[in-house]
């Protein structure tokens, strides 16, 4: 008692001092901040404006599209790794609801996209990982924008892609070794009814799909904090899974898993049935469905040159 009386009558004392009270933690930020600027420090803003944001995009296009084949092969390895765990805690969550799916679909679905996903994206944005996906709208950038060439936008593509699906592949065979799915058929059920897709369905799931994960990407690169790359991520990521749409790297572990774990798919309807069509409608996706309109506005695409 005697504690709690000496500390009340301190902080009174203090703020009779002052004349004020305490700061608050957003006051004491506000003014470091300003003793930044003062003393010539740069605090960068928690969201790029939109132009600048654009701006921001073609930059980070650009450096991914100046990277050796080799160089952005290893780091696809690992953003197949990173997109891999998401779909396999997906599956492990979110596929193992069958009660909740019978019982109410809709939230068997949100669950099975904020746990999974997500975290995987944030991975490889934190990290520096080269994601095929997120390239074809930041690469594709920096190519119309004349700040790459198109050679250096198909070395990305194809490195990347190619890194990503050794990665998945890895992935997916050390889960099938792990045995931690036991006997759940989730992983077997979401691949047979993927490789199984018309032509033309899991053409246009590729289109949504990346224009929900480009955003994610677009929209995390122009926050300089943490929580905000992490906000921009979820949001549209967690939806895209929700809806049922067809990411290809996500798709090039979570199929070869299902085939490891008995699902009667063939080589053949993996890429014919989904992974192409799935690709493309990525691309198209990502760099006309996000990025081309941007480009339109902020940048230089389909306006002449003076």
């Amino acid at each position: 008692m005697f504690k709690k009386v000496l500390l009340v009558t301190l902080l009174a004392s203090a703020t009779a001092f002052n004349g004020q009270p305490p700061a608050t933690f957003s006051q004491k930020f506000a003014s470091t901040e300003t003793a930044l600027k003062m003393s010539g420090g740069n605090v960068a803003p928690a969201l790029k404006a939109p132009p600048a944001l654009y701006e921001g995009a073609v930059a980070a296009g650009a450096a991914k599209a100046s990277k050796s084949f080799a160089d952005i092969f290893k780091l696809g390895i690992v953003s197949g790794a990173h997109i891999g765990f998401g779909a396999y805690l997906a599956i492990t969550v979110g596929g193992a609801c069958p009660g909740i799916a019978a019982a109410n679909p809709g939230l068997q679905k949100i669950i099975m996209g904020a746990f999974g996903l997500p975290f995987g994206l944030i991975m490889t944005l934190i990290t520096g990982g080269e994601l095929f996906t997120g390239n074809t709208a930041l690469v594709t950038a920096a190519w119309k924008e004349g700040k790459t060439s198109g050679k250096d936008l198909m070395k990305n593509w194809v490195a990347s892609y190619a890194g990503n699906f050794v990665g998945s592949l890895i992935l997916a065979y050390l889960v099938f070794t792990s045995q931690t799915l036991g006997s759940l058929p989730g992983a077997v059920n979401i691949a047979t009814g993927k490789a199984n897709l018309p032509f033309e369905v899991a053409f246009t799931r590729g289109i949504l799909c990346n224009w929900l994960v480009c955003m994610a990407v677009y929209m995390a690169s122009g926050c300089s904090t943490m929580i905000g790359k992490m906000t921009a991520v979820w949001f549209p990521i967690s939806a895209f899974v929700a809806l049922g749409l067809d990411h290809s790297v996500a798709n090039m572990f979570i199929i070869p898993l299902g085939m490891l774990r008995g699902a009667e798919i063939t080589i053949g309807q993996f890429f014919m049935k989904n992974l192409i069509p799935v690709t493309l409608g990525n691309i198209v996706g990502g760099a006309m469905m996000c990025m081309m309109p941007f480009g339109a506005t902020f940048g230089k695409w389909f306006k002449k040159s003076e």
